[in-house]
């Protein structure tokens, strides 16, 4: 059975990205994804995404507008299964914001008090 999941892993160049955020646990389920993916707030490697059926790959950088915030993460491996959380951690990097972006917002804030 080894053989067959990575056989499996080697032929999978890409992923639905409703399928890859439900595995990747940004969302609860594969409805939700589905529903996120629709709504055209995504971007993968900049351009705006609307459709589910959107192709992720190993490379790629996905913007994701979270309750919590923006994130950007670069896929670096693509999910065989929906496991574990440091399981699906491990299938992408957190992009962090550029330093530039952080201090000009900064120095907004300072300059309206």
């Amino acid at each position: 059975m080894g053989e067959v999941s990575s056989s499996q892993s080697s032929s999978q160049t890409a992923l639905r990205l409703d399928k890859w955020l439900w595995m990747a646990r940004f969302c609860k389920s594969r409805a939700i994804a589905q529903s996120f993916a629709e709504k055209g707030r995504i971007r993968i490697n900049g351009r705006v995404i609307d459709k589910t059926h959107a192709q992720v790959r190993i490379g790629d950088v996905l913007t994701l507008p979270l309750p919590g915030g923006v994130r950007v993460v670069q896929i670096t491996r693509l999910p065989l299964r929906r496991g574990p959380a440091p399981e699906a951690q491990a299938t992408y990097v957190e992009i962090p914001p550029q330093r530039g972006e952080d201090d000009a917002a900064t120095a907004d804030r300072g300059g309206k008090d």
